[in-house]
């Protein structure tokens, strides 16, 4: 992470990763260089090399970014007091970061095989296992029985796969996600 004095830099390297993802997207991972990105942000490679060394940093940068939002969530999660009103929020807040992380998710499954050949492709679910597991606990508690974190790990993982195949095809993503949610909810109380 960043200190909140690198603005510029934090900017810039946002805007890398949004042009990185729209090439991507258009062209494939394997055939988008880091001289096209650079083209297309109006940079020299030099510029973005500051930022970025390689194709692969970039991607380890979007799912960094992911898990620190995720990670965020649980330190605040941590702090409320257990009930319907922290679960819901927990969830409404966990359903805005998948959304949010929507392109990140299909760049992803579109280029499954060239991020399973990345080291830390092999490692991404498990870094999500253990912070899913944090998540589910925090759903449930920790005297669960495995019911209930059945229910809530179905919910959780259902709100990725849901958003992902959804999101493209409503016009209103905020309807979208008062449904997820409402149907997460009903799976985690």
């Amino acid at each position: 992470m960043h200190d909140a004095g690198s603005t510029p830099r934090t900017d810039t390297r946002s805007r890398v990763q949004k042009v990185a993802l729209e090439l991507f997207a258009e062209q494939g991972y394997e055939k988008t260089s880091l001289r096209e990105i650079a083209e297309r942000l109006g940079v020299t490679k030099a510029a973005l090399y500051y930022h970025f060394k390689s194709k692969e940093d970039i991607v380890h940068s979007l799912t960094d970014d992911y898990f620190a939002e995720i990670d965020a969530l649980l330190d605040w999660a941590k702090d409320q007091p257990r009930g319907d009103q922290t679960r819901q929020a927990i969830l409404d807040r966990y359903i805005g970061i998948v959304l949010r992380g929507s392109e990140v998710f299909r760049f992803l499954e579109q280029n499954r095989a060239s991020m399973q050949a990345m080291e830390t492709g092999k490692d991404r679910f498990a870094r999500f296992r253990d912070r899913l597991e944090t998540l589910v606990e925090l759903l449930t508690g920790p005297e669960a029985g495995l019911r209930d974190r059945v229910r809530a790990t179905t919910a959780v993982l259902s709100v990725g796969a849901t958003c992902h195949f959804y999101l493209r095809q409503v016009d209103d993503p905020d309807k979208l996600r008062a449904i997820v949610l409402e149907i997460v909810t009903d799976l985690t109380s």
